[in-house]
C-alpha cells in the first residue's frame, strides 16, 4: 500500500495501549510522530531494564516505538497549542491520537472540535479506560478484572488470574487500527474526517462474545475451567517425560482416530464415543491420556498425532517461539546508529509491503525529543535561538 507512505500521524500517547497502535502504522509505512509533555514524558520509558545506559530509553519502551519520531510540546501552554495547530498545517496531518483522559481534551487544545478547525478532514482517535464520558483511570489487569476475562482464567476452585498477555491494551490497539483504516476508507469516499472514541473496557468486554452471550440469553455460565474447555474434551494439558503438549479434540471423529493409536486403544470405550460423554468423565479421562504422555517426548506425541491428523502442540517458551522457523522469518529488526544496538522486535499480524520493501527493519525507537530539532527547525523554521528560549520556557 504505497499511499499509506504519505499518511502522517501525530499521537499524544504514553503507556502501552496506543504507542502498540502506532507502532502497527508504522509497520504500514506512515510517518508516525509521537508527542510527549517536556518534563513528565511517557512513563513507560522508565519502565524495564535500563539496556542503553541512558535515561528514558529503557527495555520495555523499546519493544513497541520503533518507526517513529519523537518531540516534547507543553500542550497546557498557549504556545504550545499554536505549534500543535503548526504541526498539523505543516505536515497536513491524517491522524490525531491521545490517550488522555476526556477531562485535559479542552484543557490541551486536542479536543475534536478545535482539531477539526485547523484540519476539516482529521481523522481524530480517542482512547480511553471507559469512554468520553468517564476519567476513570485505567490499567490493564483493571480492565481485566472488570471485563470478566480475569475470572474466566485460572483453575476452577483457584483464584482468578491475570492473563499472560496484556489483552485490554493490545486488544484495545488492534480494534483502534480496525476503526482508524475505517475511517481512512470513509475519507476516501467522503472526503470527510471523523471522530473516533474507542473504549477500553467495551473492547475488553466484546471478546466475550460467547461467555456473555451465553448467560444473557439462556443463562448458562461459564466461568474458569483451567486447561480444559467447556464445550470439547479432551482439551487440555498434559504432561510429557520432558516438558508439556496441548492437546485440542474438536469432534467425535478426531477422538476416533485418536484411540485408533496403540498407545491409546485402552480408552476406546462406549461411554467415550461422545464428545458429551468424555465431559461427563473429564477428570479421569484426562488422567488416563497423560498416563500415556507422561511415558514419551513431546517430539514423540507431536509425531504420533500428526500421523492421525489431530491438533496437538508441545507448549512452547518464549526462547523456543522466537527460533520457530515461522517466527524467525517475519521477526523485525531496528538499529541504533548512536549505540549500535540491535533490537529484535515481535512480528507483524501480517507482514506489510511497507516491512518487505524495507527488509523488516523500522527505525530505532526514539530518544525524548529527539525529533525537536528536525522539526520545529527545519520543517517549522523556527531558528536555534527560539527552539532555546521554548526549551527554557517548558514548552519542547
Amino acid at each position: 500500500m504505497e499511499h499509506f507512505k504519505n499518511l502522517t500521524v501525530l499521537s499524544l500517547e504514553q503507556a502501552l495501549v496506543l504507542p502498540y497502535l502506532t507502532f502497527r502504522l508504522a509497520q504500514d509505512g506512515m510517518q508516525v510522530i509521537r508527542l510527549e509533555h517536556p518534563q513528565t514524558g511517557d512513563p513507560n520509558r522508565l519502565v524495564g531494564d535500563n539496556v542503553l545506559g541512558e535515561e528514558r530509553m529503557n527495555a520495555y519502551y523499546l519493544c513497541v516505538n520503533a518507526g517513529k519520531k519523537a518531540l516534547t510540546l507543553n500542550l497546557a501552554l498557549p504556545e504550545g497549542q499554536k505549534m500543535l495547530h503548526a504541526l498539523i498545517r505543516k505536515f497536513k496531518v491524517d491522524i490525531f491520537a491521545t490517550n488522555q483522559l476526556p477531562k485535559n481534551y479542552q484543557k490541551l487544545g486536542i479536543d475534536y472540535a478545535s482539531l477539526k478547525a485547523v484540519k476539516p478532514d482529521i481523522i481524530w482517535l480517542g482512547v480511553t479506560g471507559f469512554g468520553p464520558e468517564s476519567n476513570e483511570a485505567a490499567y490493564d489487569p483493571i480492565l481485566q478484572a472488570r471485563s470478566g476475562l480475569m475470572a474466566l482464567t485460572g483453575e476452577r476452585n483457584g483464584d482468578p488470574q491475570v492473563l499472560g498477555v496484556p489483552l485490554p491494551d493490545m486488544g484495545a490497539s488492534e480494534h483502534a487500527y480496525g476503526l482508524v483504516m475505517k475511517a481512512l476508507y470513509q475519507r476516501e469516499l467522503t472526503g470527510e474526517g471523523g471522530c473516533i472514541n474507542l473504549s477500553m473496557f467495551e473492547s475488553s468486554v466484546s471478546w466475550l462474545a460467547i461467555p456473555l452471550s451465553l448467560f444473557t440469553s439462556f443463562g448458562r455460565e461459564i466461568t474458569r475451567r483451567g486447561n480444559t474447555h467447556e464445550f470439547f474434551c479432551p482439551v487440555s494439558v498434559y504432561k510429557t517425560l520432558d516438558g508439556y503438549i496441548y492437546l485440542a479434540v474438536g469432534n467425535d471423529r478426531q477422538w476416533k482416530s485418536i484411540v485408533s493409536l496403540a498407545p491409546f486403544a485402552f480408552l476406546d470405550k462406549k461411554e467415550y464415543e461422545k464428545n458429551a460423554g468424555r465431559i461427563n468423565d473429564v477428570e479421569n479421562l484426562n488422567r488416563a491420556i497423560e498416563s500415556v504422555t507422561r511415558q514419551l517426548t513431546s517430539q514423540q506425541m507431536t509425531e504420533l498425532f500428526r500421523s492421525v491428523s489431530v491438533p496437538l502442540s508441545r507448549i512452547a517458551t518464549v526462547p523456543e517461539v522466537a527460533a520457530d522457523p515461522l517466527v524467525e522469518r517475519r521477526l523485525l529488526l531496528s538499529r541504533d546508529p548512536r549505540t549500535a544496538t540491535t533490537l529484535t522486535l515481535s512480528p507483524p499480524p501480517a507482514m506489510t509491503p511497507f516491512l518487505e520493501d524495507e527488509n523488516r527493519e523500522l527505525s530505532f525507537p526514539p530518544r525524548f525529543g529527539e525529533h525537536n530539532r528536525e522539526i520545529y527547525g527545519n520543517a517549522l523554521g523556527y531558528s536555534e535561538d527560539y527552539i532555546k528560549q521554548l526549551e527554557q520556557a517548558g514548552v519542547i
